[in-house]
């Protein structure tokens, strides 16, 4: 009995490592399961130690290869990365999921009013709620846009304090990506994306989530962000596919790779928490502050990031 309970638990934990360290990624429910890996990995520790209290060795040896297996890609997570040498000037990056547009506009200002940024993206952006922020101000201080407003969970804008020339928006499963390129007064200029493909919390919803994300663009010659909820995590193939192009994703260069984004307290998903929501910045940018932070009537944890140029 004892053999045999070593074995159920150690099994799948070990089928898991191998999976998320293979370089393929299974269709649903791999891809909603996949943002999980952290807690899998956790998992397979306290398992170690019962396969050793159980004196399975078999079994206990099994699971202490898969937690040192996992533990290069779960590590680096929690601890501050070093930067390039950028010189240049500051870029401040915003972002939130608005809940189908419900997300508390007066809090959203002041978050905005202190925070300061430069850049402000926006996921699930409804006409009501591009109304809403034009009623509360929101052009005062970040006057130019690019705005994608759509009913339902679609619409996406990119609000900023500098110029702001519109890109061709990303559109795949009736979720739209806003682009924008930025002329920041210090002489570079920045492509902006507000990040937001469909989320793949069903089957036969990953080859819309897929495309959403290989659509976006890869890291090059142009300096780019890209910010906002990309319904995956550090663990799904498609943003790993992302960072080897020359990305680096803010939480994880600040060691908080680890906090989670969604869902916030209070939210109807009765699951636990995966950070989800990313700023991703260009390589030779340097990351000087990343911070998870809360508002009211949505579902997701807004992001902010510090970013300087090169």
């Amino acid at each position: 009995m004892r053999t045999w309970v070593s074995w159920i638990v150690v099994a799948p934990l070990a089928a898991w490592a191998v999976v998320r360290l293979s370089g393929f990624e299974p269709d649903w429910p791999w891809v909603p399961m996949v943002a999980y890996t952290p807690y899998a990995a956790l998992a397979t520790v306290v398992v170690l130690v019962l396969a050793c209290l159980l004196r399975r060795w078999a079994a206990g040896t099994v699971a202490l290869v898969s937690a040192l297996a996992l533990m290069p890609v779960m590590l680096p997570r929690a601890l501050a990365d070093g930067n390039p040498k950028a010189g240049g000037p500051t870029l401040r990056v915003l972002s939130a999921n608005l809940l189908v547009g419900r997300a508390d506009t007066e809090a959203l200002m002041m978050l905005v009013g202190n925070f300061r940024p430069d850049v402000l993206t926006l996921q699930e952006f409804t006409p009501e709620a591009m109304r809403r922020l034009d009623e509360a101000g929101v052009r005062k201080v970040l006057p130019y846009a690019v705005t994608r407003p759509l009913p339902g969970a679609g619409g996406s804008a990119v609000y900023a304090r500098h110029p702001l020339k519109a890109g061709e928006t990303i559109k795949y499963g009736g979720f739209g990506q806003a682009r924008a390129w930025l002329a920041h007064p210090g002489g570079a200029r920045v492509e902006i994306v507000s990040v937001h493909p469909c989320a793949p919390k069903r089957i036969r919803r990953q080859p819309c989530w897929q495309a959403g994300l290989a659509a976006l663009p890869r890291a090059g010659k142009e300096l780019r962000v890209l910010a906002g909820d990309f319904n995956a995590t550090l663990d799904h193939l498609a943003v790993r596919e992302l960072l080897a192009s020359g990305y680096r994703d803010a939480a994880d260069v600040m060691g908080r790779g680890f906090v989670p984004t969604w869902p916030q307290e209070g939210s109807d998903a009765n699951v636990p928490g995966v950070p989800i929501d990313h700023v991703l910045a260009d390589s030779r940018m340097a990351v000087r502050d990343f911070q998870v932070l809360a508002l009211g009537r949505t579902d997701h944890r807004p992001v902010f990031a510090e970013l300087r140029l090169p």
